[in-house]
């Protein structure tokens, strides 16, 4: 879905279940659980479903965001191109913001697949709008293999916390 002038969506998605962190040699390293390799192709069925065109993927280089994608991937028709970026990694909310604001104008709906809580709190931040359950339900938190929809104004540069509005939030079981 190619946007128009001055719309943007962006689709955060929080990596599936993974093992304990005690269960790899490193936090980078840990795969996902067998609960998050069957939640991961549900987000990805989930986003083939809702009709989404996505232009880019931007993914979290650790083992786990990488399992995620590539489980959803699996389920698209047209998976747009990803781009698995180190600085996601644990990214904390303005590490996540300033990221997105290097995203090329092109790009009119992007899904971002990282890590809590950094992002949960970009979806926090960025939400400014929308209908008051979702808006609790967020703020609630941002469980494995979710997904949230948040509609913005403008480019990418001009992504700031409060600039969206909050259109879809959907979880494995919902």
């Amino acid at each position: 879905m190619t946007a128009t002038p001055g719309e943007r969506r962006i689709v955060l998605v929080r990596h599936a279940k993974s093992v304990p962190k005690d269960a790899a040699a490193t936090d980078f390293e840990r795969p996902l659980a067998d609960r998050g390799r069957q939640e991961a192709p549900q987000t990805g069925q989930w986003l083939e479903d809702s009709g989404r065109c996505l232009d880019l993927a931007l993914c979290s280089s650790a083992l786990r965001t990488r399992q995620t994608w590539q489980l959803m991937e699996a389920r698209l028709t047209g998976p747009p191109p990803v781009v698995y970026e180190d600085r996601l990694y644990n990214a904390e909310r303005d590490a996540l913001l300033a990221v997105l604001a290097e995203t090329s104008e092109a790009v009119g709906d992007l899904l971002l697949v990282g890590h809590n809580p950094g992002i949960h709190e970009v979806a926090v931040a960025l939400c400014g709008t929308g209908p008051k359950r979702l808006l609790g339900r967020i703020r609630d938190g941002f469980p494995t293999s979710a997904v949230v929809v948040i509609e913005l104004a403008g480019n990418w540069r001009e992504v700031e916390p409060g600039a969206g509005r909050l259109m879809v939030f959907w979880a494995p079981g919902d």
